[in-house]
């Protein structure tokens, strides 16, 4: 397979990730936002196909995750094994496309790879592509994954009363700029 061309796009430190799930009780939302380490993705077009290869990652600390209550980000970050494994690692293998900021938003497919509590695993993600200036652009992807994909137990509580659902939305926000 033969390389067109290559690409290299910074993620900007104004990215977000938000979890949001459930227990029998009620819904909670964690976020990691402002706290990216600029990072950068190469992008490589292909000229036997219209796939997109990607070769860079994000690392997030666990510890960033904050719910907006204390008791819950605490339990999050205990299930997660933050102090075994404190960064959750985010690596983009391909996209459907290569993304234009010329156009309005839009919607594009793409695989990663996330590894979290030591467990590393592949997802199909749906992203809409909106570019934000000349050469910058928002990458919104929404994926449901769950606890047990990386053989985490969702947590119970007094004696089993309230139990966490196994199933997270994680939307994340990336930020890119071409460079």
């Amino acid at each position: 397979m033969s390389t067109v061309d290559a690409t290299r796009w910074v993620i900007t430190k104004s990215c977000s990730l938000k979890v949001e799930g459930s227990t029998n009780v009620s819904k909670f939302s964690c976020i990691i936002s402002n706290s990216f380490r600029p990072d950068t993705l190469i992008m490589r077009r292909s000229a036997s196909s219209e796939s997109i290869s990607i070769n860079g990652y994000m690392r997030l600390n666990v510890q960033n995750f904050d719910c907006h209550n204390p008791m819950m980000t605490g339990e999050l970050r205990k299930i997660l094994k933050a102090k075994h494994f404190p960064h959750m690692t985010i690596r983009f293998i391909s996209l459907s496309g290569y993304p234009d900021n010329r156009l309005k938003a839009y919607p594009i497919n793409g695989l990663v790879s996330i590894e979290l509590a030591g467990v590393t695993k592949n997802f199909n993600v749906a992203y809409m592509v909106s570019p934000t200036g000349k050469n910058t652009l928002v990458l919104k992807g929404i994926k449901e994954i769950k606890f047990s994909d990386f053989n985490i137990v969702p947590p119970r509580k007094i004696g089993g009363m309230i139990q966490t659902s196994d199933k997270l939305i994680a939307e994340f926000n990336l930020a890119l700029q071409l460079i």
